[in-house]
C-alpha cells in the first residue's frame, strides 16, 4: 500500500498538503508524517534571543553542588543529556516529597537590576513531580526571595512536559516570598535587588517515587523595565462572543485600550457570537487584533490533545486560512482550554502550532510573561478574573488590590497577559463572565497605574 493510501485508510483522505509529503521531526515523540508545507506559513519574527550578562551553564569544574534529604543520586557533569556544551547536572530524588537541590553559596555579589533570571532544564518523566522553586539570596541564602517556578498538575496542561528542555524566566513580579532580612512591600515589590551571593534550584517529588532532572543554565539576562517602566498589559478575549464588542468594547474605547479577540472560525455570525463584520470594524476602527482560537467549534470543545497530529494540523491550516482570506491580520493563537499536550499520536501541539501561527497563548499563570517570552508557544495568561461570588476563577479583587497582578506588572516593567470571555450587563454567573462594571474597574485601575496596553500582535512586533 502507497503512502497516500494508506493515509486514506488511516482517515486522512481529506488532507491537503502544499510542498509534498514529509515528517515533523520531534524529540521524545512520535514523527508527524504526511504534514506538507502549511499555505500559510507565519510570517512573524522571532523575537530576538536575549543574551546573558552572567552564565552558568554546567560544564565540567562548574562548583554547583547537588544536594538536599530529597536527593538519591547526581552527577554533576552529565555527558549523556545536554542542551549546551558537553554536559549538564543530572540529579534523581528519593522518592520522598523532601527537598532535592542543585546550588552553590559565597558567589561574588551580583546586582539584579534591570535583570531577569533564565532558568534552563529538563524533567525526564514528570509523572512523580510535585514543584520546582529557585531561591536568590546571601549569607548562605538564610536571607532569601523564592520564586515559584512550576507546580505540576496531574490534569491540566503543563508548562514543564515529559523529556523536553524548558526555558523558564524569573521576574521581580514574580517573587512569591521573601526570608530573613529581605522583605516584599504592600506592592510587591522586594527590599533588595542586589549583593546576591547565593542560588538554589530546587524540585520536590510527590513522595509516590522519585524523579530525574538535568540543569543545564542559570543565567542572567535584561528585562525591559527601562523601556516599559509600568510594564504592559495585553486584554485578551476567547471565544468570539458577541458581548466582546457590545459591552467590552464601550468600556475600553475612551480609554484608546485595544483588546485581542481568538476567534472560532465556525461559529462566527451565528447565535451569540460575533459577526464578520463587527470584528473588521473592532480591527480597522479600534485597532483590535483577530487572532485564532480554532477552525471547528467541535475541535475547540474537544481540545487538541484529543486529536491526532493530523487532525490537528489541518484544523490550524482551515483557521489560517479563514483569518487570511477574511482580511486579518493576526498571526497569533490561543489553544482551547488551554492544552497544548501531545497528540493521542505522541506529537507536542505547540510544535503543530509553530507550523501556522507566531505565538500561541496558555492559560498558565506560574509567573508572569516576559519580554521576549521565554517560550513564544507557552505563552502565559491569567485567566478566569471575575468579580463573581462563589463561582471560582480569579476573583477581580486580588488582581486589582494591593500587591496583586497590576502592581507587580508595574513595579518590575514585565508583560501581564489577561485571559477574558464573555461580559455580562448583570451579576457573573460563571469562572468565564465578568460583568461590564467590573471590566470597567478593570480599565481604570490599569490606566491609574499607566501601564501600557497592547494587543499581543503589538507586544511581539515591538520586541521582534
Amino acid at each position: 500500500m502507497g503512502r497516500r493510501s494508506a493515509l486514506r485508510a488511516m482517515g486522512f483522505g481529506g488532507l491537503v498538503t502544499v510542498g509534498g509529503i514529509g515528517a515533523l521531526a520531534t524529540a521524545d515523540a512520535a514523527p508527524a508524517e504526511g504534514l506538507g508545507v502549511p499555505p500559510y506559513a507565519p510570517t512573524g519574527v522571532r523575537p530576538r534571543y536575549r543574551r546573558a550578562t552572567w552564565s552558568q551553564q554546567f560544564q565540567s569544574g562548574h562548583g554547583w553542588t547537588a544536594g538536599g534529604a530529597g536527593t538519591a543520586s547526581s552527577n554533576p557533569a552529565d555527558t549523556d543529556v545536554f542542551t549546551r556544551g558537553t554536559s549538564s547536572v543530572r540529579v534523581t530524588t528519593a522518592g520522598s516529597g523532601v527537598q532535592s537541590y542543585v546550588r552553590k553559596t559565597g558567589m561574588t555579589a551580583m546586582d539584579l537590576s534591570g535583570k531577569m533570571i533564565r532558568l534552563i532544564f529538563r524533567v525526564s518523566d514528570a509523572a512523580h513531580l510535585s514543584r520546582i522553586v529557585f531561591y536568590l539570596g546571601s549569607s548562605g541564602l538564610k536571607n532569601a526571595f523564592s520564586w515559584r517556578v512550576h507546580t505540576h498538575s496531574g490534569t491540566g496542561a503543563n508548562y514543564v512536559q515529559s523529556g523536553e528542555w524548558v526555558t523558564v524566566h524569573l521576574q521581580w513580579a514574580d517573587v512569591a516570598a521573601a526570608s530573613g532580612t529581605y522583605t516584599l512591600s504592600a506592592t510587591g515589590a522586594p527590599s533588595v535587588r542586589n549583593g546576591f551571593t547565593d542560588m538554589s534550584f530546587a524540585v520536590y517529588d510527590d513522595a509516590a517515587a522519585p524523579v530525574t532532572y538535568h540543569l543545564q543554565a542559570v543565567e542572567l539576562v535584561p528585562d525591559t523595565e527601562s523601556v516599559f517602566p509600568k510594564g504592559v498589559v495585553s486584554i485578551t478575549f476567547d471565544d468570539s462572543h458577541k458581548s466582546v464588542h457590545d459591552l467590552a468594547r464601550p468600556v475600553m474605547d475612551p480609554y484608546g485600550m485595544p483588546g485581542t479577540l481568538y476567534n472560532i472560525a465556525d461559529v462566527i455570525g451565528t447565535g451569540s457570537f460575533v459577526t464578520l463584520g463587527q470584528m473588521r470594524s473592532l480591527q480597522d476602527s479600534s485597532g483590535w487584533e483577530m487572532a485564532g482560537h480554532s477552525y471547528a467549534n467541535a475541535t475547540h470543545t474537544a481540545s487538541y490533545p484529543k486529536l491526532t497530529a493530523q487532525q490537528v494540523d489541518a484544523d490550524f491550516a482551515k483557521l489560517r486560512e479563514w483569518l487570511v482570506g477574511n482580511g486579518f491580520t493576526s498571526e497569533h493563537f490561543a489553544y482551547p482550554h488551554g492544552a497544548f499536550q501531545k497528540t493521542t499520536d505522541g506529537v507536542p501541539v505547540d510544535l503543530l502550532a509553530a507550523r501556522h501561527f507566531t505565538t500561541a497563548r496558555s492559560i498558565i499563570s506560574e509567573t508572569i510573561e516576559s519580554f521576549a517570552p521565554a517560550m513564544p508557544y507557552r505563552l502565559k495568561a491569567l485567566t478566569g478574573i471575575t468579580d463573581g461570588t462563589g463561582i471560582g476563577g480569579t476573583a477581580l479583587s486580588k488582581v486589582i488590590g494591593a500587591g496583586g497582578a497590576l502592581d507587580r506588572c508595574a513595579g518590575s516593567g514585565s508583560w501581564l497577559i489577561l485571559c477574558l470571555h464573555k461580559i455580562v450587563a448583570g451579576t457573573p454567573a460563571a469562572s468565564t463572565e465578568i460583568s461590564q462594571a467590573g471590566l470597567r474597574t478593570l480599565m481604570a485601575e490599569i490606566d491609574k497605574r499607566e501601564i501600557e496596553v497592547l494587543t499581543v500582535q503589538e507586544a511581539m512586533a515591538y520586541y521582534s
